[in-house]
């Protein structure tokens, strides 16, 4: 095993297309690390230069002690698991499975036992004399994963290797990679667009934005402290809800506006947020999460009600999606309109908030409340959880990260692209 530090690193392809831009990102020894963003951030471009799969055009990237730039893919010691399988489909699983290890000379006898420990724990026993056409999508990305095993690599490149496969098995697959990893413990760099397979599956996330390091963090942090709107609205299923607010000093604390409601923010969340402070009487950005919405027939004493009329529901079982407008525009910034592009790419976790100029909210409430299209219903909000914005340069108001070296947080790019000197603080 072994850490991965990528120092300064650029890739600029013909015509000044800049794919990665100074990226700077300590992957630590047995961490499994995934790198997601939108189409284009430069997340698969990182991953191909780790390998030696692309050359890099700046910086360096180490792997354990060794600057590995001017090493070809071979000489890495690392194992790659592709989006595509790439399985040689004349040989059978186990002729597979063993390839690599022919190539390195390996004993035939040493090759078995192998093959047969990686089988067993991938559970491809019954499948070793099949050829990858009788597999499953599924049973052939374990053979991928099997043949990455054997290696006994220093690190794991994994490039979308779940993307082929319908949900349900995406969701067992990913089940299965937390467990190998947890009981292989082998660095591993994890390339996704999915952010709800980056949450599950990293110990820590990297986001990537225009090939620019936003921030990296473990996956309950990037939820509970995004470090600008970018990362808020990326991160989170549904996306976070936003709109221009303004701030105001109240006897007991603070209050918010916007659209018509007025929510007090409680003196523990200014506690938390110092800097809301000096916001006082200024224009926000306030962002919601969905799950911090309830029924308010359901919802905790505290909670603060708004009342909103259900354009749709989604009925998912336990709970309810339930969308509606706010008498106010959708929120216009930069970093709002690369998530709405975004949507239009056709990637998940992004929605586009308008609705005849007016912006698209999400609560998710108990499915106990039963309200339908059409209803006027009173959601509360856990006002505990709200989060604020500088509406010029995107950036959280509050401190993100107390200890940057302890969880991994970095600080994020400015609204024109460049990337600040950050009190923490202070976003």
């Amino acid at each position: 095993m072994a850490a991965i530090v990528l120092s300064g690193v650029d890739k600029v392809y013909s015509g000044g297309v800049k794919a990665v831009d100074g990226l700077d990102l300590e992957i630590r020894d047995g961490e499994f690390m995934v790198l997601v963003g939108p189409s284009g951030c430069g997340k698969s471009t990182a991953l191909r230069m780790i390998a030696g799969l692309e050359e890099i055009s700046g910086g360096t990237v180490s792997i354990g002690e060794r600057v590995v730039n001017d090493l070809a893919p071979k000489d890495r010691d690392i194992a790659m698991v592709f989006q595509n399988y790439a399985l040689y489909p004349h040989m059978t699983v186990e002729k597979n499975l063993e390839f690599g290890l022919r190539l390195r000379g390996v004993s035939k006898e040493e090759r078995r036992q192998k093959v047969l420990e990686a089988a067993k724990m991938l559970g491809l026993e019954q499948y070793l004399s099949r050829k990858p056409a009788a597999l499953s999508g599924g049973q052939r990305q374990r053979v991928a994963m099997g043949r990455a095993i054997v290696r006994e690599p220093q690190a794991f490149l994994m490039d979308e290797p779940l993307s082929n496969l319908d949900a349900k098995l995406r969701v067992s697959m990913r089940a299965s990679l937390s467990q190998l990893h947890a009981r292989l413990g082998v660095t591993t760099v994890y390339v996704t667009h999915d952010q709800i397979e980056a949450m599950t599956l990293g110990t820590r996330v990297c986001v990537l934005r225009e090939g620019r390091l936003q921030q990296v963090d473990t996956p309950q942090r990037l939820f509970e402290d995004p470090v600008n709107l970018f990362v808020a609205g990326f991160i989170g299923s549904p996306a976070m809800n936003f709109a221009a607010a303004r701030l105001a000093a109240a006897d007991d604390g603070m209050t918010v506006s916007f659209a018509g409601y007025t929510l007090p923010v409680p003196a523990e969340r200014i506690a938390e947020r110092p800097a809301l402070v000096d916001y006082a009487g200024r224009d926000v950005i306030v962002g919601v999460r969905p799950s911090d919405f309830e029924d308010a027939a359901h919802a905790a004493e505290g909670w603060a009600p708004m009342r909103v009329t259900a354009s749709v529901t989604e009925e998912l079982g336990s709970e309810i999606n339930v969308i509606f407008t706010i008498d106010a525009p959708p929120v216009e910034h930069k970093d709002t309109a690369d998530l709405a592009d975004d949507a239009v790419d056709g990637e998940d976790g992004a929605a586009i908030p308008l609705a005849e100029d007016k912006a698209l909210w999400t609560a998710r409430v108990n499915s106990r409340s039963r309200v339908r299209p059409g209803d006027a219903v009173e959601v509360a909000v856990d006002t505990r959880r709200l989060h604020f914005f500088d509406p010029a340069t995107g950036l959280a108001i509050g401190p993100v990260a107390e200890d940057e070296d302890a969880d991994g947080a970095e600080p994020a790019e400015d609204a024109a692209g460049d990337a600040p000197s950050l009190e923490k603080k202070t976003a």
